[in-house]
């Protein structure tokens, strides 16, 4: 297997980065944002993985213990049916990216690395969009925020700049690809599900990303 520990290196300050613009938001603003022990409405959201959090998913969950392992297994074909049904539902909107993009927010699908006990196995190692999942954060250009936050529409807040730092992991993962001799780096831009990220080799990612 190709070695991306220099890329996940860059990956990691780009998720402190995330870290402390939550923890700002928590600081200014800590009686509207909601997020607590035992709440886990993020983790039931629909959204893809860039490659180098695809890879770095698939890393740390090959080094938790086989029976965290194992106990994943059946969250991860339940989330593979669940994520299809989805995806059949929102082909009715392949006309309008836009509506499209309004339906996949109404979706709910479980995230396998959400255990029996409402924790993220991954918590420490856990993707961009969940770190700042409950602050104002910029998607498409627009403002949005958790629906159970307290931020009101109307007013100014500051926000976590979510397009830039989906622009910074395309170009890991461009990289990532480039590493590994891909002919087609602009693959990069295509996005990986957490389950299939979870049971797919790395290598296998690269190839059929």
């Amino acid at each position: 297997m190709i070695i991306f520990e220099d890329l996940f290196k860059e990956y990691e300050l780009l998720a402190e980065r995330a870290d402390r613009a939550f923890l700002q938001a928590r600081r200014e603003y800590g009686d509207l944002v909601r997020c607590a022990e035992g709440c886990a409405d993020c983790c039931h959201s629909v959204f893809g993985l860039f490659l180098i959090e695809s890879a770095y998913i698939h890393y740390h969950f090959g080094r938790l213990g086989r029976k965290a392992r194992r106990e994943a297994a059946p969250r991860l074909d339940r989330a593979d049916r669940e994520l299809l049904e989805a995806e059949k539902r929102l082909s009715a909107y392949d006309h309008d990216p836009r509506l499209k993009a309004l339906a996949m927010a109404g979706e709910r699908v479980r995230c396998p690395l959400l255990d029996r006990r409402e924790r993220c196995l991954l918590y420490a190692r856990r993707p961009i969009t969940c770190r700042v999942y409950g602050i104002p954060t910029v998607i498409d250009g627009k403002v949005r925020t958790c629906w159970k936050a307290g931020f009101e529409k109307g007013r100014t807040y500051p926000a976590f700049d979510l397009d830039g730092a989906y622009r910074e992991l395309f170009g890991l993962s461009k990289r990532l690809l480039a590493r590994a001799g891909a002919a087609d780096t602009e693959r990069a831009s295509l996005l990986v599900s957490v389950s299939r990220s979870m049971k797919t080799p790395i290598d296998e990612l690269i190839s059929l990303s």
